[in-house]
C-alpha cells in the first residue's frame, strides 16, 4: 500500500508520527468508456475554456474568484493557512462511539506508526480499547479540513472520516408517515425481524452481481448467445399488509425446516 498522507496524531502533549493508508478498495469491474463507432478509448482532457487548447497538468493552478478576479492559491498557501492542521490529526475530545449516528460515517483509513512513535501508538490504541471510547478530531487533506474518529481495530488504529452536521440533508421535504402502526401488524413485523435475526458476519456477503456480470462478459467473448433469465417475483400478491407479514413468516419457516 502507498501512504496518502504523513503527519502526526496530537494526543494531549503526546505526538505520534504516523502514515495514513486507504483501508478500502473498489470491488466493481473496471470498465473502459469506448466510442460505439470504432470502440476506441474515450480520453478526458483538461481544456482551456478560452482557447480550447489542452492544458498540461503541471500548468494547472487552483484559484478562488473574488469580484470577478481569481486569487491563485499555491501548495504553500494551503500550508500557510494553518501549518499545524496540514500535518496533524488533532484529537479534540474522546466520546462514546455508540453516540455517533452512522449517517456521519465516510471513508476509513489505516494508521501506521513511524518507528519513533510505535510505543505511543500502542499506548493510545490500548487506552481506547480499555475505555471503549474513540478520539474525535480534525485533520486537513487535499485542502479540506475534515472531522474524524481515531479508533482501534484489532492491533491497528484507523482514522474514520466523518461528515459535519451541515453536510447531512434534513428530510423535511420527504413525505414521511406520522400515523402509528396497528398493534397487531407491529407485533407481526417484530416477529419477522426476530425470525430473520442472526449474528453479524460480513464475510457471509459477497458482491454476486459482479460475478454474474463477469460470466456474461466471458460468454459474450466466446460468442455465446445470451438469454435473459426470468425475473422471479418473491413478494406477496396480496395488498393486505397483515397477509404479507403472515406469508413472510410462513415462507421463512419453510426455508428453515
Amino acid at each position: 500500500m502507498k501512504a496518502i498522507w504523513t503527519g502526526s496524531i496530537g494526543f494531549g502533549l503526546v505526538n505520534i508520527p504516523i502514515k495514513m493508508y486507504s483501508a478500502v478498495e473498489a470491488s466493481e469491474l473496471n470498465l473502459d468508456m469506448l466510442d460505439s463507432k470504432d470502440l476506441a478509448n474515450i480520453k478526458f482532457q483538461r481544456v482551456n475554456a478560452n482557447t480550447g487548447k489542452v492544458v498540461p497538468y503541471e500548468n494547472i493552478v487552483k484559484g478562488f474568484k473574488i469580484d470577478e478576479k481569481y486569487i491563485v492559491l499555491t501548495d504553500a498557501d494551503f500550508k500557510k493557512a494553518s501549518p499545524e492542521k496540514t500535518k496533524m490529526v488533532s484529537i479534540l475530545e474522546f466520546v462514546q462511539e455508540k453516540e455517533i449516528n452512522s449517517m456521519y460515517y465516510e471513508a476509513p483509513y489505516y494508521l501506521e506508526p513511524e518507528k519513533s512513535g510505535s510505543k505511543a501508538y500502542g499506548l493510545l490504541r490500548d487506552a481506547l480499547k480499555k475505555t471503549g471510547k474513540v478520539g474525535l478530531g480534525t485533520y486537513v487533506l487535499r485542502s479540506k479540513e475534515s472531522l474524524c474518529l481515531i479508533k482501534p481495530v484489532d492491533d491497528a488504529m484507523i482514522l474514520q472520516k466523518i461528515r459535519y452536521i451541515n453536510e447531512i440533508r434534513k428530510p423535511d421535504d420527504l413525505k414521511i408517515p406520522d400515523a402509528e402502526s396497528k398493534a397487531a401488524e407491529l407485533k407481526m413485523a417484530i416477529a419477522l425481524i426476530e425470525q430473520l435475526t442472526g449474528p453479524f458476519d460480513i464475510s457471509a456477503y459477497k458482491d454476486t452481481y459482479t460475478d454474474e456480470l463477469m460470466k456474461l462478459i466471458n460468454a459474450k467473448a466466446k460468442g455465446k448467445k445470451l438469454t435473459i433469465p426470468a425475473l422471479r417475483i418473491v413478494h406477496s400478491k396480496s395488498s393486505d399488509l397483515m397477509a404479507q407479514l403472515k406469508a413472510s413468516l410462513e415462507n421463512n419457516k419453510k426455508k428453515v425446516s
